[in-house]
């Protein structure tokens, strides 16, 4: 783990380099198409492609400042494009996350279990965490996945997602409106939040493998020794 942890250091630069180039590309989509652009990259933000919303919500509000987009657009456009991204994510989970862990999932320490307890989460905790996540850098990408794995209830999903996506968003944009020409400022500083939340989620999966690991072997141990005692 140390390793993975340098390793991801040593190319923070390079990271930083490319989210560059997908800011660039993005202001670039919003000029030309202006609400659509926003919809259609806030609506890849909220799947797993990497589009940050960092790079989006903040110059359209910088757009805003300058007269060239309004407010009640702005929201509308990039809450409907926050909201139709999600559903398709929750569609991905629903519909083809459980047949491909029940598939693949031995290979990943995955089982029906995990499905059945992922379910159970969702059945309890769905909505706030739902909301919460849409806070959270790098996790809100992946967030609506799970939610489908789980059966949240559609509407429940819904509902939570568009109240956190319209809040984020129209954070991001008063930031950008407040900034102005100085919008850019918040990119490097989320950038390195998105950094230290994906080493968190390193660890918590390595945390997880161990333990799936540790569980098999003394599952295997026990079934040997119950197989020597029956002989």
């Amino acid at each position: 783990m140390p390793f993975i942890i340098l390793l991801l250091l040593q190319h923070t630069a390079e990271n930083i380099s490319i989210f560059e180039r997908i800011s660039e590309w993005c202001t670039n989509v919003i000029q030309v198409t202006h609400y659509p652009g926003v919809f259609f990259l806030m609506a890849l933000e909220s799947m797993i492609a990497p589009i940050p919303s960092e790079a989006v919500m903040p110059f359209a509000g910088f757009l805003i400042s300058m007269g060239e987009m309004t407010w009640p657009l702005v929201a509308l456009w990039s809450t409907l494009g926050s909201m139709v991204g999600s559903l398709l994510s929750y569609w991905m989970g629903m519909y083809g996350g459980r047949p491909l862990v029940l598939k693949v999932g031995k290979y990943l320490l995955l089982n029906v279990h995990h499905l059945d307890a992922t379910e159970r989460y969702f059945n309890k905790y769905g909505p706030i965490t739902v909301f919460i996540c849409r806070f959270v850098p790098v996790v809100r990408h992946f967030i609506s996945i799970p939610a489908g794995m789980g059966k949240m209830p559609m509407t429940t999903f819904l509902s939570m997602t568009v109240v956190g996506a319209f809040m984020w968003n129209m954070f991001l944009a008063w930031a950008g409106y407040w900034l102005k020409e100085n919008w850019q400022d918040l990119k490097g500083y989320f950038h390195w939040i998105d950094i230290v939340i994906l080493v968190m989620i390193l660890l918590v999966i390595v945390a997880f493998i161990i333990r799936q690991v540790l569980e098999w072997k003394t599952q295997r141990k026990n079934k040997i020794e119950n197989e020597s005692k029956m002989e």
